[in-house]
């Protein structure tokens, strides 16, 4: 027996629930990974909540782990018991101690890269990197919006877009949050506590706006990013931590400016064939320093309803893991 965190109806955190659990065996395309550190997102609240609806309840918790392998599945060639590893994707459950998923969404973890690293990092690193290397080409010089930029995912999209050498505002929510986006590598930052978000960028692009804006707020900040996107631009909505953006105008695009959307998704990106060349290029970012992965706080996995609430809360700054 195993312990890990499940819910068996939908709802607030307090539906989560740290239960005993028998750890399958792995299938002929699996393997099972006992898990070192475990990585906590918006996106299980998604699942937690019904946005994102559950294969079936009750349903573990979460996606991006990294630990050890402890059992392979009979046609799995490039994985072996013992082998460091982490994962972002596959099955519900990485909330655990114990997890069994398909070996094509796990990848081999470099001795330089800790456990702790992989879990903070892997989804939200993995995002960065398609949102910024192939959703949209982000070049030298390009002045961006990106909301939030203090989370997990901000704090990294700052580093990573210095290190390209564009230029990132971000949206943060109080002083602090300012100054650790702009010491990891904002070019500015816009309090939308108290400042008007559409018009500080219009003063700090000198009227022209952005090529792209990353919005992974979702309802809150909907109408805001529009207005950020300079003609013909990308709006990247990857994230719903607002809530869902429902009942979209298309005629809005058009209104402003003949704008792109798009809604990306890590799957469509990280797929078997590109997951482990994704995540190589993660790796050697944080390993050659352009990248520090800051972890502002841990959880053993038993509170991960408390882990939850503070991050909803929005309470939180960098990313959050869970210890088994």
């Amino acid at each position: 027996m195993a312990k890990r965190i499940q819910f068996s109806k939908h709802g607030g955190p307090e539906v989560l629930e740290f239960v005993d659990f028998q750890p399958s065996e792995p299938g002929p395309n699996q393997v099972r990974v006992r898990n070192k550190a475990i990585g906590l997102n918006y996106i299980d609240t998604y699942f937690r909540s019904g946005l994102y609806p559950a294969p079936s309840l009750p349903s573990g918790q979460g996606t991006e782990a990294a630990g050890v392998i402890d059992a392979v599945g009979s046609d799995v060639t490039h994985l072996n018991v013992g082998d460091r590893v982490a994962y972002a994707g596959g099955p519900l459950g990485a909330y655990s101690e114990v997890h069994t998923l398909p070996a094509a969404v796990v990848v081999k973890l470099p001795d330089a890269i800790s456990f702790e690293q992989a879990a903070a990092s892997m989804l939200k690193g993995l995002t960065v990197q398609y949102l910024f290397r192939q959703t949209y080409e982000l070049k030298r010089d390009e002045v961006i919006l990106f909301h939030a930029a203090a989370g997990g995912v901000g704090l990294l999209a700052c580093q990573w877009a210095k290190a390209i050498g564009a230029k990132l505002i971000g949206t943060v929510s109080s002083p602090e949050k300012a100054a650790k986006a702009k010491a990891l590598g904002a070019w500015e930052t816009i309090d939308y506590s108290h400042e008007d978000v559409a018009k500080r960028v219009l003063e700090l692009t000198n009227g022209k706006k952005c090529p792209v804006v990353y919005d992974g707020v979702g309802k809150d900040t909907w109408a805001t990013s529009l207005d950020c996107v300079e003609p013909r631009g990308l709006l990247v909505s990857f994230g719903n931590a607002s809530g869902a953006v429902t009942d979209v105008n298309l005629g809005i695009l058009s209104q402003k400016g003949s704008l792109y959307v798009t809604r990306p998704t890590l799957a469509t990106y990280a797929t078997a064939d590109t997951l482990q060349a994704m995540a190589d290029e993660l790796f050697g970012m944080i390993t050659s320093g352009k990248l520090e992965v800051e972890i502002s706080q841990r959880y053993p996995l038993s509170e991960a309803a408390k882990a939850q609430t503070e991050l909803s809360a929005r309470r939180t700054m960098g990313s959050t893991i869970l210890l088994p």
